[in-house]
Protein backbone atom coordinates (compact mmCIF):
# COMPACT_ATOMS: atom_id res chain seq x y z
CA UNK A 1 0.00 0.00 0.00
CA UNK A 2 0.93 3.54 -0.60
CA UNK A 3 1.78 5.56 2.24
CA UNK A 4 -0.99 8.34 3.38
CA UNK A 5 0.60 11.22 4.75
CA UNK A 6 -1.94 14.00 4.39
CA UNK A 7 -0.22 16.81 5.60
CA UNK A 8 1.74 16.63 2.43
CA UNK A 9 -1.23 16.05 0.25
CA UNK A 10 -3.24 19.51 2.09
CA UNK A 11 -2.06 22.14 -0.43
CA UNK A 12 -3.98 22.47 -3.72
CA UNK A 13 -1.54 22.49 -6.45
CA UNK A 14 -1.27 22.80 -10.16
CA UNK A 15 -1.60 20.12 -12.46
CA UNK A 16 1.56 21.51 -14.15
CA UNK A 17 0.82 20.73 -17.46
CA UNK A 18 3.32 23.47 -18.65
CA UNK A 19 5.35 26.13 -16.72
CA UNK A 20 4.43 28.77 -15.68
CA UNK A 21 1.21 27.87 -15.33
CA UNK A 22 -1.80 29.39 -16.85
CA UNK A 23 -2.39 31.50 -12.91
CA UNK A 24 0.32 33.37 -14.34
CA UNK A 25 -1.04 34.75 -17.86
CA UNK A 26 -1.48 38.06 -18.63
CA UNK A 27 -2.43 40.41 -21.32
CA UNK A 28 0.12 40.64 -23.87
CA UNK A 29 0.84 41.59 -27.88
CA UNK A 30 0.55 38.09 -28.73
CA UNK A 31 1.12 38.40 -32.51
CA UNK A 32 4.65 40.12 -31.77
CA UNK A 33 5.36 37.57 -29.11
CA UNK A 34 4.29 34.85 -31.06
CA UNK A 35 6.26 36.15 -34.24
CA UNK A 36 9.49 36.47 -31.53
CA UNK A 37 9.02 32.83 -30.14
CA UNK A 38 8.85 31.15 -33.72
CA UNK A 39 11.93 33.04 -34.75
CA UNK A 40 13.65 31.84 -31.50
CA UNK A 41 13.14 28.00 -32.65
CA UNK A 42 16.05 25.88 -34.15
CA UNK A 43 16.30 25.68 -37.77
CA UNK A 44 14.11 23.26 -39.12
CA UNK A 45 12.15 23.01 -36.27
CA UNK A 46 9.58 20.07 -35.38
CA UNK A 47 6.01 21.51 -35.11
CA UNK A 48 2.67 20.05 -33.65
CA UNK A 49 -0.72 21.78 -34.02
CA UNK A 50 -3.45 21.51 -31.48
CA UNK A 51 -6.72 22.37 -32.95
CA UNK A 52 -9.46 23.90 -30.13
CA UNK A 53 -13.19 22.71 -30.88
CA UNK A 54 -14.90 24.52 -27.62
CA UNK A 55 -18.50 22.78 -28.56
CA UNK A 56 -20.30 19.31 -27.26
CA UNK A 57 -23.44 18.38 -28.43
CA UNK A 58 -24.37 17.81 -24.51
CA UNK A 59 -22.47 19.54 -21.37
CA UNK A 60 -21.23 17.28 -18.79
CA UNK A 61 -21.46 19.13 -15.62
CA UNK A 62 -18.15 17.93 -14.24
CA UNK A 63 -15.97 19.79 -17.00
CA UNK A 64 -13.41 22.47 -16.42
CA UNK A 65 -12.96 23.04 -20.46
CA UNK A 66 -13.34 25.50 -22.62
CA UNK A 67 -16.80 24.17 -24.13
CA UNK A 68 -20.42 25.58 -25.06
CA UNK A 69 -23.73 23.67 -26.67
CA UNK A 70 -23.16 22.83 -30.51
CA UNK A 71 -26.98 23.67 -30.26
CA UNK A 72 -27.20 26.12 -33.49
CA UNK A 73 -25.63 25.09 -37.11
CA UNK A 74 -24.66 28.89 -37.71
CA UNK A 75 -22.75 28.67 -34.60
CA UNK A 76 -20.28 26.03 -35.85
CA UNK A 77 -19.99 26.94 -39.61
CA UNK A 78 -19.12 30.88 -38.06
CA UNK A 79 -16.71 29.60 -35.44
CA UNK A 80 -14.82 26.96 -38.39
CA UNK A 81 -14.97 30.32 -40.67
CA UNK A 82 -12.81 31.96 -37.95
CA UNK A 83 -10.74 28.60 -37.63
CA UNK A 84 -9.91 27.99 -40.96
CA UNK A 85 -8.95 31.44 -41.28
CA UNK A 86 -6.79 31.46 -38.37
CA UNK A 87 -4.82 28.51 -40.13
CA UNK A 88 -4.15 30.43 -43.09
CA UNK A 89 -2.84 33.61 -41.37
CA UNK A 90 -0.27 31.14 -38.84
CA UNK A 91 0.74 29.18 -41.72
CA UNK A 92 1.99 32.20 -43.37
CA UNK A 93 4.01 33.09 -39.79
CA UNK A 94 6.13 29.10 -39.39
CA UNK A 95 9.94 28.85 -39.97
CA UNK A 96 11.05 28.07 -43.46
CA UNK A 97 12.08 23.84 -42.95
CA UNK A 98 9.45 23.44 -40.16
CA UNK A 99 8.68 19.19 -40.07
CA UNK A 100 4.91 18.98 -39.00
CA UNK A 101 4.97 15.99 -36.56
CA UNK A 102 1.26 15.88 -34.72
CA UNK A 103 -2.09 17.36 -35.43
CA UNK A 104 -4.72 17.12 -32.48
CA UNK A 105 -8.09 17.92 -32.33
CA UNK A 106 -9.76 18.81 -28.99
CA UNK A 107 -12.28 20.33 -27.13
CA UNK A 108 -14.74 20.17 -26.35
CA UNK A 109 -16.01 17.42 -28.24
CA UNK A 110 -14.38 17.37 -32.46
CA UNK A 111 -17.24 15.17 -32.85
CA UNK A 112 -19.79 18.10 -32.63
CA UNK A 113 -18.59 19.06 -36.11
CA UNK A 114 -20.28 17.23 -39.27
CA UNK A 115 -18.66 15.13 -40.71
CA UNK A 116 -18.13 17.28 -44.01
CA UNK A 117 -17.02 20.24 -41.78
CA UNK A 118 -14.45 17.99 -39.90
CA UNK A 119 -12.88 17.03 -43.64
CA UNK A 120 -13.24 21.08 -44.45
CA UNK A 121 -10.92 22.01 -41.23
CA UNK A 122 -8.37 19.31 -42.00
CA UNK A 123 -8.37 20.25 -46.13
CA UNK A 124 -7.25 24.05 -44.61
CA UNK A 125 -4.82 22.47 -41.96
CA UNK A 126 -3.05 19.99 -44.54
CA UNK A 127 -3.31 23.63 -47.64
CA UNK A 128 -1.47 25.35 -44.84
CA UNK A 129 1.01 22.84 -43.38
CA UNK A 130 1.15 19.90 -45.19
CA UNK A 131 -0.17 16.76 -43.84
CA UNK A 132 1.23 15.10 -40.09
CA UNK A 133 1.92 11.55 -40.15
CA UNK A 134 0.20 11.44 -36.71
CA UNK A 135 -3.35 12.31 -35.79
CA UNK A 136 -5.14 13.12 -32.90
CA UNK A 137 -8.51 13.50 -32.02
CA UNK A 138 -10.24 13.23 -28.87
CA UNK A 139 -14.01 11.86 -29.09
CA UNK A 140 -17.46 11.11 -27.11
CA UNK A 141 -19.09 8.39 -27.67
CA UNK A 142 -22.11 9.47 -26.58
CA UNK A 143 -22.49 11.26 -29.76
CA UNK A 144 -20.01 9.59 -32.20
CA UNK A 145 -21.61 8.84 -35.39
CA UNK A 146 -20.77 6.09 -38.07
CA UNK A 147 -20.61 9.09 -40.29
CA UNK A 148 -18.12 10.81 -38.76
CA UNK A 149 -16.16 7.64 -38.25
CA UNK A 150 -15.77 7.14 -41.71
CA UNK A 151 -15.05 10.48 -42.76
CA UNK A 152 -12.65 10.22 -39.97
CA UNK A 153 -10.92 7.27 -41.84
CA UNK A 154 -10.01 9.20 -44.90
CA UNK A 155 -7.68 11.08 -42.67
CA UNK A 156 -5.98 8.12 -41.38
CA UNK A 157 -5.56 8.74 -37.53
CA UNK A 158 -3.08 7.43 -35.64
CA UNK A 159 -4.33 7.84 -31.94
CA UNK A 160 -7.80 8.62 -30.05
CA UNK A 161 -9.02 9.58 -26.72
CA UNK A 162 -12.80 8.33 -25.57
CA UNK A 163 -14.34 9.95 -22.45
CA UNK A 164 -15.31 7.64 -20.62
CA UNK A 165 -14.84 8.49 -16.59
CA UNK A 166 -17.05 5.80 -15.44
CA UNK A 167 -19.05 2.94 -16.52
CA UNK A 168 -21.01 2.69 -13.62
CA UNK A 169 -25.19 4.39 -14.15
CA UNK A 170 -25.75 5.42 -11.18
CA UNK A 171 -22.48 7.64 -10.59
CA UNK A 172 -23.13 8.77 -14.57
CA UNK A 173 -26.33 10.45 -13.36
CA UNK A 174 -24.52 11.95 -10.45
CA UNK A 175 -22.34 13.51 -13.01
CA UNK A 176 -24.59 14.58 -15.79
CA UNK A 177 -22.75 12.24 -18.36
CA UNK A 178 -25.23 9.03 -18.78
CA UNK A 179 -23.78 6.47 -21.51
CA UNK A 180 -24.35 3.03 -22.26
CA UNK A 181 -21.31 0.71 -22.44
CA UNK A 182 -22.50 -0.26 -25.55
CA UNK A 183 -21.91 3.67 -26.97
CA UNK A 184 -18.22 2.48 -25.68
CA UNK A 185 -18.14 -0.35 -27.27
CA UNK A 186 -19.22 0.86 -31.03
CA UNK A 187 -16.86 3.82 -31.14
CA UNK A 188 -14.17 1.46 -30.25
CA UNK A 189 -15.15 -0.75 -33.07
CA UNK A 190 -15.52 2.55 -35.14
CA UNK A 191 -12.05 3.68 -34.43
CA UNK A 192 -10.17 0.46 -34.99
CA UNK A 193 -11.95 0.28 -38.24
CA UNK A 194 -10.37 4.05 -39.20
CA UNK A 195 -7.06 3.06 -38.45
CA UNK A 196 -6.24 4.10 -34.53
CA UNK A 197 -3.83 1.76 -33.06
CA UNK A 198 -3.51 3.54 -29.68
CA UNK A 199 -6.63 4.35 -27.96
CA UNK A 200 -7.00 5.92 -24.77
CA UNK A 201 -9.84 5.77 -22.24
CA UNK A 202 -10.37 8.40 -19.67
CA UNK A 203 -11.17 7.82 -16.30
CA UNK A 204 -11.74 9.85 -13.39
CA UNK A 205 -11.71 9.12 -8.83
CA UNK A 206 -13.13 11.33 -6.25
CA UNK A 207 -16.41 11.45 -7.87
CA UNK A 208 -19.59 12.00 -6.02
CA UNK A 209 -20.72 8.86 -4.64
CA UNK A 210 -17.74 6.79 -6.08
CA UNK A 211 -15.94 4.00 -3.89
CA UNK A 212 -12.83 2.43 -4.17
CA UNK A 213 -14.17 -0.76 -5.77
CA UNK A 214 -16.32 1.07 -8.56
CA UNK A 215 -12.34 2.84 -9.65
CA UNK A 216 -11.47 -0.78 -9.48
CA UNK A 217 -14.28 -1.76 -11.78
CA UNK A 218 -13.94 0.69 -14.09
CA UNK A 219 -10.31 -0.10 -14.67
CA UNK A 220 -10.64 -3.46 -15.53
CA UNK A 221 -13.14 -2.97 -18.00
CA UNK A 222 -11.07 -0.51 -19.70
CA UNK A 223 -8.53 -3.20 -19.95
CA UNK A 224 -11.23 -5.32 -21.27
CA UNK A 225 -12.40 -3.23 -23.60
CA UNK A 226 -8.80 -3.11 -25.17
CA UNK A 227 -7.97 0.47 -24.54
CA UNK A 228 -3.71 0.84 -25.11
CA UNK A 229 -3.48 4.02 -22.86
CA UNK A 230 -5.84 4.49 -19.86
CA UNK A 231 -5.73 8.47 -17.77
CA UNK A 232 -7.02 8.25 -14.75
CA UNK A 233 -7.82 11.69 -13.38
CA UNK A 234 -8.53 12.99 -10.02
CA UNK A 235 -12.00 15.03 -10.29
CA UNK A 236 -11.20 18.30 -9.40
CA UNK A 237 -14.14 20.27 -7.69
CA UNK A 238 -13.67 24.11 -8.39
CA UNK A 239 -17.38 25.36 -8.52
CA UNK A 240 -15.96 28.67 -7.61
CA UNK A 241 -14.36 28.46 -11.55
CA UNK A 242 -16.57 26.32 -12.81
CA UNK A 243 -19.87 27.17 -12.48
CA UNK A 244 -21.52 23.99 -14.13
CA UNK A 245 -20.14 21.89 -11.32
CA UNK A 246 -22.44 23.84 -9.00
CA UNK A 247 -24.52 20.79 -9.85
CA UNK A 248 -22.92 18.06 -8.27
CA UNK A 249 -23.27 17.57 -4.56
CA UNK A 250 -20.35 18.52 -2.75
CA UNK A 251 -21.29 16.41 0.19
CA UNK A 252 -21.16 13.17 -1.71
CA UNK A 253 -17.81 13.81 -2.96
CA UNK A 254 -14.82 11.13 -1.49
CA UNK A 255 -12.68 12.93 1.15
CA UNK A 256 -8.58 13.34 0.76
CA UNK A 257 -7.80 9.59 1.80
CA UNK A 258 -10.54 7.83 0.09
CA UNK A 259 -9.48 9.58 -3.28
CA UNK A 260 -5.79 8.35 -2.38
CA UNK A 261 -6.76 5.22 -1.79
CA UNK A 262 -8.69 5.01 -5.45
CA UNK A 263 -5.87 6.51 -6.92
CA UNK A 264 -3.74 3.49 -5.27
CA UNK A 265 -6.11 0.82 -6.36
CA UNK A 266 -6.25 2.06 -10.01
CA UNK A 267 -3.01 1.88 -10.17
CA UNK A 268 -2.63 -1.67 -8.83
CA UNK A 269 -5.20 -3.18 -10.87
CA UNK A 270 -3.85 -1.67 -14.05
CA UNK A 271 0.03 -2.43 -13.19
CA UNK A 272 -1.37 -5.66 -12.68
CA UNK A 273 -3.36 -5.93 -15.91
CA UNK A 274 -0.08 -5.53 -17.72
CA UNK A 275 -0.24 -1.85 -17.90
CA UNK A 276 2.94 0.04 -17.19
CA UNK A 277 2.62 3.45 -15.32
CA UNK A 278 3.15 6.87 -17.46
CA UNK A 279 3.69 9.88 -14.96
CA UNK A 280 1.58 10.03 -11.62
CA UNK A 281 -1.97 9.54 -13.48
CA UNK A 282 -1.43 8.02 -17.06
CA UNK A 283 -1.09 4.05 -18.03
CA UNK A 284 -0.09 2.16 -21.59
CA UNK A 285 0.75 -1.01 -22.52
CA UNK A 286 4.02 -1.60 -22.77
CA UNK A 287 4.47 -1.49 -26.87
CA UNK A 288 2.59 1.71 -26.92
CA UNK A 289 4.34 4.36 -27.36
CA UNK A 290 3.75 6.68 -24.39
CA UNK A 291 4.98 3.47 -22.63
CA UNK A 292 8.21 3.48 -24.78
CA UNK A 293 8.96 6.99 -24.51
CA UNK A 294 8.78 6.68 -20.52
CA UNK A 295 11.03 3.95 -20.48
CA UNK A 296 13.17 5.96 -22.87
CA UNK A 297 13.67 8.95 -20.82
CA UNK A 298 11.92 10.95 -24.21
CA UNK A 299 8.10 11.40 -22.60
CA UNK A 300 7.15 15.19 -22.37
CA UNK A 301 4.10 16.93 -20.68
CA UNK A 302 2.26 19.62 -21.83
CA UNK A 303 -1.41 21.22 -22.15
CA UNK A 304 -2.67 17.65 -23.37
CA UNK A 305 -1.19 15.57 -20.38
CA UNK A 306 1.58 13.26 -20.54
CA UNK A 307 2.74 12.71 -24.28
CA UNK A 308 5.35 11.13 -26.59
CA UNK A 309 4.91 13.71 -29.09
CA UNK A 310 8.73 14.98 -29.94
CA UNK A 311 8.08 18.43 -31.54
CA UNK A 312 9.57 21.57 -30.42
CA UNK A 313 6.44 23.47 -30.28
CA UNK A 314 3.11 22.93 -30.33
CA UNK A 315 1.01 25.48 -31.83
CA UNK A 316 -2.46 25.94 -30.60
CA UNK A 317 -5.53 27.05 -33.36
CA UNK A 318 -8.94 27.94 -32.00
CA UNK A 319 -10.32 29.91 -29.13
CA UNK A 320 -8.54 30.10 -25.80
CA UNK A 321 -5.89 27.42 -27.50
CA UNK A 322 -2.32 27.41 -25.91
CA UNK A 323 0.64 27.46 -28.03
CA UNK A 324 4.08 25.86 -26.07
CA UNK A 325 7.12 27.24 -27.43
CA UNK A 326 10.47 27.65 -25.21
CA UNK A 327 10.19 30.80 -25.00
CA UNK A 328 6.59 31.51 -24.82
CA UNK A 329 2.99 30.54 -23.65
CA UNK A 330 0.78 31.90 -25.49
CA UNK A 331 -3.32 31.60 -24.94
CA UNK A 332 -5.70 32.59 -27.51
CA UNK A 333 -8.66 35.08 -27.25
CA UNK A 334 -10.87 32.77 -24.74
CA UNK A 335 -14.50 34.11 -25.90
CA UNK A 336 -15.76 32.70 -29.35
CA UNK A 337 -17.08 35.78 -30.77
CA UNK A 338 -14.24 38.37 -29.53
CA UNK A 339 -11.87 35.05 -31.29
CA UNK A 340 -13.73 35.21 -34.52
CA UNK A 341 -13.54 39.11 -34.78
CA UNK A 342 -9.58 38.86 -34.45
CA UNK A 343 -8.89 36.25 -37.33
CA UNK A 344 -11.51 37.14 -39.71
CA UNK A 345 -10.02 40.95 -39.17
CA UNK A 346 -6.79 39.14 -40.27
CA UNK A 347 -4.81 39.28 -36.91
CA UNK A 348 -3.51 36.66 -35.01
CA UNK A 349 -5.38 35.38 -32.47
CA UNK A 350 -2.87 35.08 -29.33
CA UNK A 351 -3.99 37.35 -26.29
CA UNK A 352 -2.35 36.53 -22.85
CA UNK A 353 0.58 34.32 -21.68
CA UNK A 354 3.83 34.89 -20.36
CA UNK A 355 7.47 35.09 -21.70
CA UNK A 356 9.71 32.10 -20.20
CA UNK A 357 12.75 33.78 -18.81
CA UNK A 358 15.69 31.45 -18.53
CA UNK A 359 15.00 30.54 -15.09
CA UNK A 360 11.58 29.64 -16.02
CA UNK A 361 12.79 27.42 -18.29
CA UNK A 362 15.08 25.88 -16.37
CA UNK A 363 12.42 25.34 -13.45
CA UNK A 364 10.35 23.99 -15.75
CA UNK A 365 12.57 21.36 -16.97
CA UNK A 366 13.19 20.36 -13.64
CA UNK A 367 9.33 20.20 -12.56
CA UNK A 368 8.76 18.05 -15.80
CA UNK A 369 11.43 15.88 -15.37
CA UNK A 370 9.71 15.41 -11.95
CA UNK A 371 6.49 14.44 -13.18
CA UNK A 372 7.88 12.57 -16.22
CA UNK A 373 10.78 10.70 -15.14
CA UNK A 374 10.57 10.56 -10.93
CA UNK A 375 13.94 12.39 -10.64
CA UNK A 376 15.67 15.71 -11.93
CA UNK A 377 19.06 17.27 -12.38
CA UNK A 378 18.48 20.67 -10.10
CA UNK A 379 19.23 23.72 -11.70
CA UNK A 380 21.69 26.58 -10.19
CA UNK A 381 18.40 28.71 -10.12
CA UNK A 382 16.93 25.71 -7.69
CA UNK A 383 19.63 25.58 -5.19
CA UNK A 384 17.83 28.87 -2.63
CA UNK A 385 16.58 28.24 0.93
CA UNK A 386 12.59 27.98 -0.37
CA UNK A 387 13.22 25.26 -2.45
CA UNK A 388 15.48 23.52 0.63
CA UNK A 389 12.76 24.20 2.87
CA UNK A 390 9.57 23.46 1.04
CA UNK A 391 11.89 19.59 0.02
CA UNK A 392 12.55 19.33 3.93
CA UNK A 393 8.94 17.52 4.84
CA UNK A 394 9.34 15.27 1.85
CA UNK A 395 12.91 14.49 2.56
CA UNK A 396 12.15 13.32 6.27
CA UNK A 397 9.19 11.36 4.91
CA UNK A 398 12.28 9.69 2.77
CA UNK A 399 10.18 10.32 -0.18
CA UNK A 400 12.85 12.03 -2.36
CA UNK A 401 16.81 12.73 -1.99
CA UNK A 402 19.59 14.79 -3.18
CA UNK A 403 22.27 12.73 -4.66
CA UNK A 404 25.44 14.38 -6.25
CA UNK A 405 22.86 17.34 -7.44
CA UNK A 406 19.87 15.07 -8.49
CA UNK A 407 16.76 14.70 -7.03
CA UNK A 408 15.25 11.18 -6.81
CA UNK A 409 11.75 10.55 -5.68
CA UNK A 410 11.46 6.92 -3.94
CA UNK A 411 9.37 4.28 -5.83
CA UNK A 412 6.30 5.22 -3.54
CA UNK A 413 6.47 8.89 -4.19
CA UNK A 414 4.71 8.51 -7.62
CA UNK A 415 0.96 9.93 -5.29
CA UNK A 416 3.64 13.38 -3.66
CA UNK A 417 4.80 14.22 -7.14
CA UNK A 418 2.65 17.19 -7.87
CA UNK A 419 3.51 18.26 -4.32
CA UNK A 420 7.21 17.96 -4.91
CA UNK A 421 7.35 19.49 -8.19
CA UNK A 422 5.13 22.62 -6.05
CA UNK A 423 8.93 23.07 -4.91
CA UNK A 424 10.16 24.42 -7.40
CA UNK A 425 7.01 26.70 -8.21
CA UNK A 426 8.74 30.61 -7.99
CA UNK A 427 5.13 31.74 -8.29
CA UNK A 428 2.97 29.74 -5.96
CA UNK A 429 1.56 32.86 -4.29
CA UNK A 430 -1.73 33.24 -5.67
CA UNK A 431 -5.16 31.68 -3.69
CA UNK A 432 -4.78 27.92 -3.54
CA UNK A 433 -8.40 27.96 -4.54
CA UNK A 434 -7.28 27.97 -8.35
CA UNK A 435 -6.16 24.78 -7.67
CA UNK A 436 -7.09 21.27 -7.44
CA UNK A 437 -6.26 18.46 -4.50
CA UNK A 438 -2.65 16.81 -5.12
CA UNK A 439 -4.19 13.54 -5.72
Amino acid sequence: MWRYLPDLLARPVPRYTSYPTAAEFAPLDGPAALRGALAALPSGPRLSLYLHIPFCREICWYCGCNTARANRAERLSAYLEALRAEVALLAREVPRGFALSRVSLGGGSPNALAPEQLLDLMDAVEAGFGRAPELSIEIDPRTFTQGFAEALAQLRPTHASLGVQTFDRRLQERIGRVQDEEAVRRAIAWLREAGVASLNLDLMYGLPGQQVADVEAACARAVALGADRVALFGYAHVPNLVKRQRRIAADALPGPETRFRMAEAGHAVLTRLGFEPVGFDHFARPGDGLAIAARARTLRRNFQGFTDDDADAVLGLGASAISVLPTLLLQNEKNSGRYRMRTLAGRLAGACGIERSAEDRARGKVIADILCHGEALLAPCCDDADVERALLPFRSARLVEVRQGRLLLAPDARPYARAIAAAFDRYRTQPQDRFSSAI
